[in-house]
């Protein structure tokens, strides 16, 4: 809007992002589809707030490389610091606490909601997103790890996303903490830093790593990131977990953008084998030998459910980069290509993930509760199904429009009369979809009213002036078939004559009329 003089500045926040009806509309049909799958596992809806006291969320911050940053936090009038929920778990694991003895055990549960991150932003990177969570709470075996897995490929097959073009891949947080055992680690924060250092090994590839196992690394924005200061034994230790990865990675750059080691195929089998495959190269030990025979575990249930290695795999080197996992932790990946900044194409990769976090819900009341869950960035998965022509984004379908072109209020009665007719008729397109129904409610005249309803994407208009109330009928402007026609007219006048896409009907016909309209597409 312009204006003048030293106004407010209209600007947005960095990272965060306004939606429109189209974006909005194919979210919740894609949130719908994903309930629907979740509801047929049995799991139900919950809701928690936006906010939650600090000490909730604990000290499982998304991003500790940022000191005191990660979460938006305040302080209320009792002086206690309250922060908007960073994801969807830390809540749940506190419900579930402050209601244990009532809930159902185990406890099966969705919702989704928006979170908050304060990260620097940047491309794909926002402050506030939405996430779609399922969860069971109260449940140890590796099943109901397998049945996360299965339920998110589920999901993606339901939204439309083909087989070979996502895995869900499984690995056990247990496996580098295994290593981390054998290298005699015991620092936290530098825990964390090799853990999030493999995590990266796809993306940043051995000698990223190395960077982070090391001193740090400083990325393309000269962003500095603190590496875990790991001596030369102990990097030669988590750099020999690496082997099998490297020993299929492809040598040439070229090769190396398009790449995504989950990609290939036939090498991520956990059965036979395969587990002495991935067994190169870690260490002897019972944690890591633990976490391997849980993979072979779910292995054996998503298999024997019929999911083969081209939807869920095993991949040991997805550790996921929050402190509360414990466990098996899973990662949606998208694989088809898409291009970058630079226009070379890339996997699209990760639009989800999850794991079993065991002791999360126990940090309430000192005994560990077991728990696994999987996470949907809604909003990244939309951005995949766009890619894909799939998220149904197109031009949404506005309500019909009832002009006005007398200002009266017998006349303005007479019109609303009319509103409220095809407001009780329930209109809807051939999808389903409902069509509604709106008085006009401006100040403009009859050019600028079609110029709206234009703009709103409206099937038709209705108009009714004074010869049309003398013979009781109103005209129906089909607004599509109007624009096809006039663009065959040879002239203004034509135009004007023929009135293109506009017919009368009776006063008693109009919802009949409109209906017919609208399921034939407006044309």
């Amino acid at each position: 809007m312009a204006g003048k003089g030293d106004g407010l500045k209209a600007r947005l926040p960095r990272g965060l992002a306004d939606r429109g009806p189209a974006d909005i509309r194919a979210t919740e049909a894609m949130l719908a589809t994903i309930r629907s799958v979740y509801e047929r596992y049995g799991f139900e809806p919950v809701e928690t707030p936006l906010i939650e006291y600090s000490d909730a969320l604990g000290k499982f911050l998304p991003d500790q490389d940022r000191p005191n940053e990660g979460v938006f936090s305040f302080r209320d009038d009792d002086e206690d610091w309250l922060s908007l929920r960073y994801d969807l778990t830390a809540p749940l694991a506190r419900h579930v606490a402050e209601n244990y003895e009532r809930l159902p055990k185990p406890y099966r549960s969705y919702r989704a909601g928006w979170v908050f991150r304060n990260e620097k932003p940047g491309p794909g990177r926002f402050r506030q997103f939405m996430q779609f969570d399922a969860d069971t709470v109260g449940a140890s075996s590796p099943a109901a790890d397998a049945e996360m897995c299965m339920m998110a490929a589920d999901a993606l097959e339901a939204l439309g996303i083909e087989r070979g073009q996502y895995v869900i891949k499984v690995s056990n947080r247990k496996i580098f903490e295994g290593v981390l055992e054998a290298i005699q680690l015991t620092d936290i924060r530098r825990r964390l830093g090799v853990l999030r250092a493999i995590d990266k090994y796809d993306r940043l590839g051995l000698d990223g790593v190395r960077q982070l196992l090391g001193k740090g690394r400083k990325d393309e924005s000269g962003d500095f990131t603190k590496g875990a200061e790991l001596d030369s034994n102990q990097m030669e230790v988590v750099l020999g977990a690496l082997t099998p990865a490297e020993s299929s990675r492809p040598a040439d750059d070229d090769a190396k953008r398009g790449y995504s080691l989950r990609a290939e195929t036939g090498v991520f089998n956990v059965t036979g084998g395969d587990v002495l495959f991935w067994r190169k190269g870690f260490p002897s030990n019972k944690t890591v030998d633990d976490a391997f025979d849980d993979l072979k575990s779910i292995e054996a249930v998503v298999r024997a459910a019929g999911y083969g290695t081209d939807r869920i795999r095993t991949d040991p080197y997805v550790v996921r980069g929050l402190e509360y996992y414990t466990g098996a932790v899973f990662e949606a990946e998208l694989l088809f290509p898409v291009p970058n900044e630079q226009g070379q194409p890339v996997v699209f990769g990760s639009v989800g993930g999850g794991g079993r976090y065991d002791g999360l819900v126990g940090r309430f009341g000192g005994q560990d509760v077991p728990a696994t869950g999987f996470s949907i960035g809604v909003s990244r998965l939309q951005a995949a199904l766009k890619a894909l022509g799939k998220s149904g984004t197109g031009e949404t379908r506005g309500p019909v429009v009832v002009l006005v072109m007398d200002r009266a209020p017998e006349a303005l009665a007479r019109a609303q009369r009319f509103v409220a007719e095809l407001r009780r008729a329930d209109l809807r397109d051939a999808s389903g979809a409902i069509v509604g129904a709106e008085l006009y409610l401006g100040d403009a005249g009859m050019k600028a009213q079609l110029k709206y309803a234009d703009k709103r994407n409206s099937p038709c208009v209705v108009i009714q002036g004074g010869d049309e109330v003398a013979r009781g009928v109103v005209q129906i402007k089909d607004l599509a078939a109007g624009k096809a026609l006039a663009a065959s007219l040879a002239s203004h006048d034509a135009y004007r004559e023929g009135r293109p896409g506009q017919f009368e009907v009776p006063e008693g016909a109009l919802v009949e009329k409109v209906r017919e309209l609208i399921l034939r597409g407006g044309a």
